[in-house]
This record gives structure tokens, sequence and C-alpha cells, in this order.
């Protein structure tokens, strides 16, 4: 690896106007990167990881945002520029041809209305002066080299057409068009499968080796940085408190907020009562100042563990009782196409011959990656898709044929939280509406005032404040809804929750927030739960037992430790095989490979 330094960023603050007052989103930041290097930015929303990245881009919306100071020194071959004093037209030179960035959410990063291809096309014919003949030849080639299957036919299709990963990899493909020396890569794989996510990250690896940039990877997951960066920048409310090389950071934290981000990600070789938080490592007063619990990561997990002797007692007595749930040869399916009749000829089994039974208090696990059906399983078994086949058994009584009128008596007990908390969430009123209104329709209490009543005591059980009530979802953050939802499926009393991908987009300091939260109230209330979820670590600690589903066929059911230990098919291996686990075994043969890429 070159030390010719590529990006120096010095006392970096950008600021923006609200009206509560100026907000120092980046506040002094100050680091370097070099050629061949990746470093790793880290932190939860909020900490101004986004907005150092749009500074060295110069796409910080102006107003409210502006640089105020500090310099963003970029080294090429033709000498020194700082990009803070670049005007639009001469970043337009370097944005795109030196640095280029690769966006979080790749659906809302492309056209709808153009092929992927004429995108990226596009951007090469901008900045390398090319034939439109040429441009698709190199986005085809570009195509080959990040690894999308039938690259001719991608570059016809449009972006609803193609998956989650093959959209991420045409956002890289793009980010390379033009051979940056520097590439900017924004949270590029947090909802992806980990399948899909590791060979994204080994793609980014390959790329970097064949010519020789400098990365910028930016996640809340330390787990991902582990095997993909030499350093690490841990970022907090717009100041940097901790940078080092990757291994110093992982063995020896020295900042409780990088102690709490590497303990709250969930271990995936022995259980814990619950996951620890951000908080037990430091706490904020009153006015603003920090302090510290000068905890280790180690004594604050090892305090948590619990015995195997314990775990076995309690599945003793779950697996006694009767099922509370019993799914017998359920089979969902869509129709692909059809004949000119309107006859259906091909479908998509989405769940194929599925059975299992769920024990009351139990959380029942459902792993898989996108499109194994998982999903579908979940809301064919609230009748929220209708099944082709089999038997929906609750509490002993057949729902499968109920008709909507009939199922409306279940739905109290039936609940479900959905991924995107906002999407959920009416935009249009106010989150105490929201939790009340099944209770309305429902006939849940005499009246308003004793719904609301009952909200406010909900509120609090979520840490939310009572004046929340009267506040809209737009006003809070990705975690504080998640908490409203959740607030929600418990307004009618519910026994039975699923949980469909409910943690995905969120924080890991968050995400362990809202899972103790989950846990906490399963016990609470003698919840039963189905966690649906493509993150085989968050699966593991929630559940009890695990399904892994795979094309709509479940693959292996068995209690989740026995799974991890003892992964009975090469699918399952996969899965565990492509966690981040952010080990010291992981991260030395991280750095050792890249070595070894660099040497040839």
């Amino acid at each position: 690896m070159s030390e010719r330094k590529l990006l120096e960023i010095k006392n970096l603050v950008t600021e923006f106007h609200t009206e509560e007052g100026v907000v120092k989103a980046v506040n002094d930041v100050s680091f370097s990167l070099n050629k061949g290097e990746t470093i790793g930015i880290v932190g939860e929303s909020g900490s101004g990881k986004s907005v150092t990245s749009l500074s060295v881009m110069k796409l910080i919306p102006n107003p409210p945002g502006k640089i105020t100071n500090g310099e963003i020194l970029f080294h090429s071959e033709n000498g020194t520029v700082d990009l803070v004093q670049c005007t639009k037209k001469e970043m337009r030179n370097y944005r795109g041809n030196d640095i280029a960035m690769i966006f979080q959410e790749p659906m809302t990063s492309l056209n709808p209305v153009f092929t992927c291809g004429e995108q990226v096309a596009e951007a090469i014919i901008l900045h390398q002066k090319v034939s439109k003949k040429e441009a698709k030849n190199l986005t085809i080639e570009l195509f080959k080299q990040v690894e999308l299957p039938r690259p001719g036919a991608i570059f016809d299709a449009y972006p609803h057409q193609i998956s989650g990963g093959q959209k991420q990899r045409v956002m890289i493909a793009m980010a390379m068009s033009c051979n940056p020396s520097v590439l900017i890569a924004d949270e590029p794989t947090t909802a992806l499968d980990v399948t899909v996510q590791k060979t994204i990250l080994e793609l980014m690896l390959q790329l970097q080796q064949k010519h020789d940039m400098g990365i910028l990877f930016i996640t809340h997951d330390l787990g991902v940085i582990a095997e993909l960066a030499d350093k690490v920048v841990v970022m907090y409310k717009g100041k940097i408190v901790e940078q080092g090389n990757v291994k110093d950071i992982f063995t020896n934290p020295q900042h409780p907020y990088t102690k709490g981000l590497l303990a709250c990600r969930p271990p995936l070789n022995r259980r814990l009562t619950w996951l620890p938080t951000v908080a037990d490592f430091m706490t904020i007063d009153d006015n603003g100042k920090m302090h510290e619990t000068h905890k280790s990561v180690a004594d604050v997990t090892n305090s948590l563990v619990i015995s195997p002797e314990e775990t076995a007692k309690r599945h003793e007595k779950l697996y006694q009782q009767e099922p509370i749930l019993e799914i017998k040869n359920l089979k969902t399916h869509f129709p692909l196409t059809k004949n000119f009749l309107g006859k259906t000829t091909d479908v998509v089994k989405a769940v194929d011959d599925v059975s299992f039974d769920v024990y009351p208090g139990e959380t029942l696990g459902l792993v898989g990656e996108s499109g194994c059906g998982k999903t579908t399983l979940g809301r064919t078994i609230l009748k929220l898709v209708e099944p082709t086949e089999g038997s929906i058994i609750y509490k002993g009584e057949d729902i499968t044929n109920l008709s909507t009128k009939a199922m409306r008596a279940y739905r109290k007990e039936l609940q479900i939280i959905f991924q995107d908390p906002y999407s959920s969430l009416n935009p249009r009123i106010t989150i105490g509406e929201a939790i009340m209104e099944p209770m309305r329709v429902h006939k849940v209490f005499n009246n308003d005032k004793e719904r609301k009543a009952r909200v406010m005591e909900l509120l609090k059980r979520v840490s939310l404040l009572e004046e929340h009530f009267y506040r809209y979802p737009h006003e809070f953050s990705g975690g504080q809804r998640q908490r409203i939802c959740i607030a929600r499926s418990l307004a009618l009393n519910p026994k039975f929750i699923i949980c469909d991908e409910s943690v995905s987009a969120l924080d890991v300091s968050v995400q362990a927030q809202v899972l103790n939260l989950l846990n906490e109230l399963k016990e609470e209330f003698k919840f039963t739960y189905i966690f649906i979820s493509h993150d085989l670590s968050v699966v593991k600690f929630m559940s009890d037992r695990m399904i892994v589903m795979q094309q709509g066929k479940v693959v292996e059911l068995r209690l989740a430790d026995e799974i991890y230990e003892n992964p009975e098919t090469n699918y399952t291996k996969e899965l565990i095989d492509a966690i981040p686990k952010g080990e010291l075994k992981d991260i030395e043969a991280s750095l050792a490979k890249k070595k070894t890429l660099s040497l040839t």
C-alpha cells in the first residue's frame, strides 16, 4: 500500500441553520486518506458521518447547510486543490472523475424512467467524451466487472426489474465508470442480505486493488468495518471521538462510545439476557456533559451471559405446552404468467408446503435471504395474504378459510410490526391518533378519554414522552418510529406478534435498545413472537428455535443454538459464514488477504 496522500480533511466544520439555531453537524473533523487505503467512518444516525462525505463531494444543500471552516485537500498528479474553495463548475470536473460516491439507497439514487445501462452510459459520455456505442460497450464491461448476471439484459432493465443487490452493483459500476481515485461508500450494504453484503464487500476490495483507490466506507456497523477497513474513524455528535488502525480499535477501544458500538451487536457464540447499549458505557447529564462508567466490553458482556443449563430448563418448560399456532402444509402461490384465456400457466411458489408449530411464550426465528418467502409466510399466517393450500390453526381453531369479517375478531390477538415504520404510519395524523385508531375499530374502552390514557401508558412503556402524542411521524427518528409501531401493536393487548424485519434499518445501538424492549415486553405481557429477519445474529439472539427458509421451503428447523453450532445444510453454513463477526481472527485474516492482493 502506497503512503501517498489522496485526501486530507483539516478542521472541517459544516453547519446547518435551523429554527432552533445553528447545528454543527461536522465539528472540527480532521483525518487523511492514502492511496489504496480504506478508512471506515462509524457512528449512529446524526453523528455527522454522512454529512462529512457530502461535504467532500460539495453536495451540502445551501441553504440551510454550509461549510464554514476547514480545508478538504485533494492530491492528484496535477497538483493539490482545496475542494472547499472550488466553484460549482470546477467541482463538476472532480465529482465522478476523481471522487465518486455510492449512496445508501440505490432505489432512490437510480432514475426509474431510464434503464440501468442508460444511466451508467450517461456518466461515461459526460466525463470521458466517448460515443454512445463506446459508452454502451464500456458499461457492459463494467457490469461484468461487478459480476452482474446477464450484463446485456441488465443494461436494458429498469431499476424496478432487478433486486436490491443488483441495484447496488449498478451503483458501484456507475461510481467506478471513470476510474476515480477516491470512492465514498455511504452505508452501501445496510439493507442487503448478509450473503449479498459479503459479495459486495469482496467486490469493492477487488476493485480497490485493481485501481489502487482510496475508499471512505461509512456505516453504523463495526462488524462490517472489521473485514474491510485499514483505519477506523469513530464519530459522535459531529466530532471524531477516536481514530486508529482497525486492529487497535477492536482489541483496545479507548472511548466509551466506541465500546458501546462494539458491545451492542448480538454475539453468536453465547446467549445474553439482554444486549449492552451505549448507555452501559457512558451517560449524558442534563447539561450535555458525558460521564464514563469505566467498564470494559468484556466486563459488561460477561455479566449478561445465560448458562446453557438455564436455556435448557426454559426450553423444557416451553415445549411441554400445547402449541398456540399450528401451520400444516401451507402453500402461497402467486400467478406469474397467464394464457390468452386468463388461465394461470406459471406460478411463483413463495411459500411451498411449510409445516411447523409455535408454542406459547416462544420466539420462533425465521431467517433466509430476500425472496426466500419469509415475509409472505408471516403475512399468510395473519391472512393479509390468502393461502393457496394448507391449514392455519390458532388456539385450536382453523382460521384458514375465515372471511374478512370473521377474521376481525382474531385481529386483536394477532398483530404485526412491519419493516418500515415510516410507511406504516399515516403522515397526516399524529402518533397519538395512530395508536388510538385500532382501539376505536375494535371498540376497546368506552370512550376516547380512556383510550388516550391507555396511549399515554403505552408511550411511557416504550420509552417515549407523553407530549409525543401530539407530534407527527416525520418529527421522529427511525428508532422512535419503530417504538411507536410497537406501541400501536400493543394497543389491542395481543397474544401473538409477528416482527417482520422490524430492526433491519436501525443503527446497531438503537437496534439493541429495540430488541431489549421487545424481550422485556414479551416477559411482561406473555407474548409469543415470530421474528423475521435476514440477519442471523439478530435472529439467534431473539429466538428459542429457528426456521431457515430457502425458495419457499423450510430447510432447517431446530433450536437456534444448535443450528448455529452445527448447521445441516450448505445454505445455512453460507448464511453463518457471511455474518460480519468483527472478531480478531477475522480482522487479521482480512489484513493478510489485503497484503497478499497488493503483492500480486
